[in-house]
């Protein structure tokens, strides 16, 4: 929690304002919940869909998943799975009696209206990078995760109008005590951003202090809260085949209050799961489809998604590979089994890169583009993120942005658009063979929106980039941030809701908080 009174109590700001149609740091696109207007891609075939169905439905009544948490596997029990200690089988026609309870897509309303968003259809939603232990940017290296680095990762995720998303945090605060670390986070998450925020499902104190914490920040009644999704919370199983206690018990409290959960399995193909995509695929969907079973026995009709991060791992030395070829298609297959589920997807922007360099790009881009390709509902880490999810980079993040807007700008109908307009018979007889399309008043009316406009891209020639410092693009980037921080103001909050929240932030750290293993 910030110790400066003054910046708590703001009434308002000029930040979330200006974020919005640019500022002195840099112009960018509006806030808006994109469109994907695309067909997806989709690698396999009717019998492909199914053979992986059948495999994913195999594995969940021949072989099981283990449930580490009496309670879920007690429901389960009494839903009529077959249990032997922890392990869970379910047949085909529970699992899609269960999924068919689950909506296809919902929305999640934030402290500001204005910046619900929409999880599902067509809709594709951004989320900032979540959970590395570490940062780096150019001018301190590698170093652990600390406070103030979090927040200056918050007024980021702020700041950037194709970020949907306040995730988790963007970098682990280490200086600050386990015990509190999720009441300061979430403080300064709700303060430092009005967009939808995350919990993490580490504990039944942890889940219910933020619960408690989003109510209070949008100065709701607990009535108001349960009765639409206000914010989410992402479990993993533990790849392969297992749900551990404090992710299955900090889903199903989400799921009895009505907020949504995202099950995203950890599977790395050769490590974690067969080297095959296919079967890699059929088994991050078992131990997906086997979470939601049990939320919507609980609950039905509560909302929920699949998260898919079956990627490969390097086989010279083990370690994690992103933004591959077989995580291009394993995201692809992924994305054609949720549809035929019919919930909303998630997958990542991810990378193996240990710098903001080309290879942290090609990779990240790669993510992003099977995102796009399959349909993605939600990409989680789509910007800052590097070394697999142990690095969070303020460079990276804004490189990241850049590609997120070409992405976004992609999606808009004026880059395809067929008009007669469009097409410009009469402009290109007026110009001709001999002329050129610079100064034709067709080019005069449209030369300041007809184009994607870069605010990372440097599209000089050589010689003015030299001349201009030689600046490489993770300079500019690393300006860029700086710059972004140095004009930054926290967007408004309720004066009501900031005292409640404090107010219930000093009383749960006098009562010692969260408990640890430490």
């Amino acid at each position: 929690m910030s110790d400066d009174p003054g910046r708590r109590r703001r009434a308002g700001g000029r930040a979330g304002n200006k974020a919005r149609a640019g500022s002195a740091a840099i112009e960018q696109m509006p806030w808006r919940i994109p469109v994907n207007p695309d067909r997806p891609t989709e690698p396999l075939d009717s019998d492909g869909v199914q053979r992986v169905h059948k495999g994913a439905m195999r594995i969940l009544s021949e072989i099981g998943i283990e449930f580490l948490n009496p309670e879920a596997v007690g429901i389960l029990k009494q839903a009529g799975c077959i249990v032997n200690g922890t392990n869970v089988r379910m047949d085909e026609a529970f699992v899609m009696e269960m999924l068919s309870h689950a909506p296809e897509s919902f929305t999640i309303t934030p402290r500001n209206p204005e910046r619900e968003v929409i999880m599902g259809g067509q809709h594709m939603l951004f989320v900032n990078v979540s959970s590395p232990p570490n940062s780096w940017d150019l001018e301190r290296g590698k170093r652990p995760g600390d406070f103030e680095t979090f927040k200056d990762f918050m007024r980021l995720t702020q700041y950037f109008n194709c970020i949907h998303i306040a995730g988790g945090y963007p970098v682990e605060p280490v200086d600050i005590h386990a015990s509190v670390r999720h009441l300061d986070c979430l403080y300064e998450k709700l303060v430092l951003t009005d967009k939808v925020v995350h919990a993490y499902s580490l504990g039944a104190e942890r889940v219910e202090d933020v619960m408690e914490m989003v109510r209070l920040a949008g100065g709701l009644s607990h009535e108001e809260f349960e009765a639409r999704p206000r914010m989410y919370t992402n479990i993993n199983s533990v790849s392969p085949l297992k749900h551990d206690f404090p992710m299955l018990d900090g889903a199903m409290r989400h799921a009895r209050r009505g907020q949504p959960v995202v099950v995203t399995p950890f599977t790395l193909a050769g490590a974690m799961a067969p080297v095959t995509m296919s079967g890699a695929v059929a088994l991050s969907l078992a131990e997906a489809l086997s979470a939601i079973a049990l939320l919507q026995y609980i609950k039905p009709g509560c909302p929920v998604a699949i998260g898919t991060f079956t990627s490969n791992v390097d086989m010279k030395s083990g370690a994690p590979a992103f933004g591959t070829p077989e995580y291009m298609r394993a995201t692809q297959m992924t994305g054609q089994l949720v549809r035929h589920y019919g919930v909303p997807l998630r997958s990542s922007g991810v990378c193996a890169a240990n710098v903001p360099d080309a290879q942290s790009m090609w990779e990240t881009s790669n993510s992003l583009w099977a995102a796009v390709q399959s349909r993605t509902n939600m990409v989680y880490h789509a910007a800052g993120w590097l070394e697999g999810g142990l690095i969070a980079s303020p460079e990276k993040f804004v490189m990241d942005c850049e590609v997120l807007q070409m992405i976004q700008r992609y999606f808009e109908e004026a880059t395809w658009a067929t008009t007669e307009d469009d097409i410009a018979i009469d402009t290109i007889r007026e110009v001709g063979p001999q002329g050129h399309y610079f100064g034709c008043q067709h080019t005069q009316d449209r030369y300041t929106t007809a184009f994607y406009s870069p605010f990372a891209s440097d599209w000089r020639n050589y010689e003015a980039w030299q001349l201009d410092g030689s600046v490489w693009t993770a300079e500019r980037a690393h300006r860029i941030y700086k710059q972004i921080l140095a004009d930054y103001e926290a967007p408004a909050i309720d004066g009501k809701a900031l005292e409640d929240l404090e107010r219930f932030v000093a009383r749960r750290k006098q009562e010692g908080g969260a408990p640890t293993d430490f």
